[in-house]
C-alpha cells in the first residue's frame, strides 16, 4: 500500500481527477509545498497541531498527505461551521497551525503536540445526532486497517472511488485513502446532482465505487439519466442514515448495484457491507461482517446473544478509533466499542440494523422505533421528508411524533392519519402530524435530533 511519505518522494502518477482535470499533480505540488514548510516550521520534539478548514478539493488532499507524511496530528474541520461551533473547536483543539482560511493562512508557534513514535494521528469530527462536534482519534493504521478489509471483502488489489461526500467527513475520507492508498484513481465531483449529467471524467464506472447516503439516492433515482449512470457503477455503497423500503425496492427494479453498510466515524467507515449480487437478489441487510471487524450482540448487562436475538451492537475493530481527543491512547484498545444502535445476526452471518436505543420512543409502555414509522410514512408517498421523534405525554408516557415534508402543498394530516392506518399498530401511529418547509439534516443526510425536538415543540406549543 502507498504511504503519505512514499508519494512526496515518488512523484504525482494520475490518481486524482477534480471537476474533470487530472489534480494529481497540483495536488502533489501543494503537498510538497506544505511539507516544506512544516519542516521549516520545527517545535523540537513536538508536532504542530493543524486544524483544517479547506474548501479547494486538491489541496484537502494534499494537506492530508502533507500532515501524515510529516507525523503532525491534524484536525478535519468543516468550513461551513458557523461560529459558534467554529469557537468551540478552537477553544477545545488549540491548533498552531490553521490551513485554509483563504489565502491569508495562519501559522502561530505554540506548543504542540507529543505523539508516540510512527504514528500520524487524524482527529475526524463526529456530532452524532445531537449537532455537538467531537473528534474521534485516528490513526495512519485504524485508517489502513479500514482499507485493507474493504478490499479483502471484495476482493480487490485497487479501489477506484466516485466522491461527492464532504472529504473532511469520514465518508470521504475513506474514499480518498481507499484510493490514494491502493493506486486507484478518486473523482471528486463538486455535488452528487453531476452523477449522470456533468460527471467531468471520462472514464469507465463500471470498475468504480459510489458511496451516497439515502436522500441523495432518493432525489437521483427521480431522474432517469442519473439512475441509469448509477446503475453502471461496480457498487453503490450506502450509508449514513437508515434507507426505507421504498428506497430499496426503487433501486432493485432500476438495477442499481447497491452495497448497503453499517459503520461509523469510530470506525473509520463501514464493518459491515452487502455485496451488490446479495442485495439484487433481495438482501436488504446490512451485509456480512468485515474482514478486519468482529461484532457482537449483547444484552444490556453485556451477555451475548444468539443468532436472530435483538440486543446492542457491540464492535471489536482493528479500525477502532483510539479515543476522542483529548483522550488519546495510543495503545490499541482492549474492550469493544458499544454503539447505540439495537440489531440482530442471522444464522448466515447477515447484520440487521433495528434502530437506535437513544431514539426509542417509550408509549403506553410499548417500544417504538422511529426509523420503522418514518419507513412507513414515505411508503405513502405523500412525503419529500420525514422525522419521528417522541415527546413527553401525560397519558403515554412520551407520544409519536412525525414532522413531515409534504409532496404536494394540499397534503393534509388527517390523510396522512389515514395513509399510515393499514400500514402500522395502532400504537405505532403518530398522535401528532406537523407539516414543515424542510428537516434539520446534515450533508450526510443524518437527522439533528436536537433541532428536531426543537422544532416540533416550537410548532405544538405556536
Amino acid at each position: 500500500m502507498i504511504d503519505p511519505l512514499t508519494y512526496l518522494h515518488s512523484g504525482a502518477g494520475d490518481w486524482l481527477i477534480v471537476e474533470g482535470k487530472n489534480a494529481a499533480a497540483d495536488c502533489h505540488n501543494w503537498a510538497l509545498k506544505l511539507s516544506e514548510n512544516l519542516l521549516k516550521y520545527g517545535m523540537g520534539d513536538s508536532k504542530p497541531k493543524i486544524l483544517l478548514l479547506e474548501r479547494d478539493q486538491v489541496r484537502i488532499c494534499a494537506s492530508i498527505i502533507a500532515a501524515v507524511a510529516a507525523g503532525c496530528p491534524l484536525f478535519l474541520g468543516n468550513p461551513d461551521w458557523e461560529w459558534r461551533e467554529r469557537q468551540a473547536v478552537l477553544d477545545m483543539v488549540q491548533p498552531d497551525i490553521i490551513w485554509g482560511e483563504g489565502d491569508d493562512r495562519r501559522w502561530r508557534r505554540g506548543d504542540g503536540e507529543k505523539v508516540g513514535s510512527g504514528s500520524s494521528l487524524i482527529m475526524i469530527p463526529t456530532g452524532g445526532s445531537s449537532g455537538k462536534v467531537r473528534f474521534a482519534v485516528h490513526s495512519w493504521e485504524t485508517l489502513m486497517a479500514s482499507v485493507r478489509g474493504l478490499a479483502a471483502h471484495f476482493q480487490l488489489s485497487q479501489i477506484n472511488s466516485c466522491c461527492c461526500l464532504p472529504l473532511y467527513h469520514v465518508s470521504g475520507l475513506m474514499q480518498l485513502l481507499r484510493c490514494f492508498s491502493t493506486g486507484g484513481k478518486l473523482v471528486v465531483l463538486s455535488s452528487y446532482r453531476d452523477i449522470g449529467g456533468k460527471m467531468g471524467a471520462d472514464v469507465e464506472w463500471g470498475e468504480f465505487f459510489l458511496s451516497l447516503v439515502p436522500t441523495q439516492l432518493h432525489r437521483l433515482l427521480e431522474n432517469g439519466e442519473s439512475a441509469a449512470c448509477l446503475s453502471g457503477f461496480q457498487a453503490v455503497l450506502l450509508g449514513g442514515a437508515p434507507a426505507w423500503d421504498d428506497l430499496l425496492s426503487r433501486s432493485r427494479r432500476q438495477n442499481i448495484p447497491l452495497a448497503l453498510t453499517y459503520g461509523m466515524t469510530e470506525t473509520a467507515s463501514q464493518v459491515a457491507t452487502l455485496k451488490p449480487g446479495e442485495f439484487l437478489a433481495g438482501n436488504n441487510s446490512c451485509g456480512r461482517i468485515l474482514p478486519h471487524a468482529k461484532i457482537t450482540v449483547r444484552t444490556p448487562d453485556r451477555r451475548a446473544l444468539g443468532a436472530n436475538q435483538t440486543g446492542m451492537i457491540t464492535i471489536e475493530a482493528d479500525s477502532l478509533a483510539l479515543g476522542y481527543y483529548p483522550d488519546i491512547s495510543l495503545s490499541a484498545p482492549d474492550l469493544y466499542f458499544s454503539t447505540d444502535d439495537l440489531g440482530f445476526v442471522d444464522e448466515a452471518g447477515y447484520l440487521y440494523i433495528v434502530g437506535r436505543r437513544s431514539d426509542k420512543i417509550i408509549t403506553g409502555g410499548e417500544n417504538v422505533f422511529p426509523a420503522e414509522v418514518e419507513a412507513a410514512i414515505r411508503a405513502t408517498g405523500l412525503v419529500q421528508d420525514v422525522g419521528v421523534l417522541g415527546l413527553p405525554d401525560s397519558d403515554w408516557g412520551q407520544a409519536v411524533v412525525a414532522l413531515c415534508v409534504p409532496q404536494e402543498a394540499d397534503v393534509s394530516p388527517p390523510q396522512l392519519a389515514e395513509a399510515i392506518a393499514p400500514r402500522l399498530t395502532k400504537y405505532k401511529r403518530p398522535k401528532h402530524w406537523l407539516l414543515v418547509a424542510s428537516l434539520p439534516r446534515n450533508q450526510q443526510g443524518k437527522l439533528n435530533r436536537q433541532q428536531l425536538q426543537e422544532m416540533a415543540l416550537k410548532h405544538l406549543s405556536g
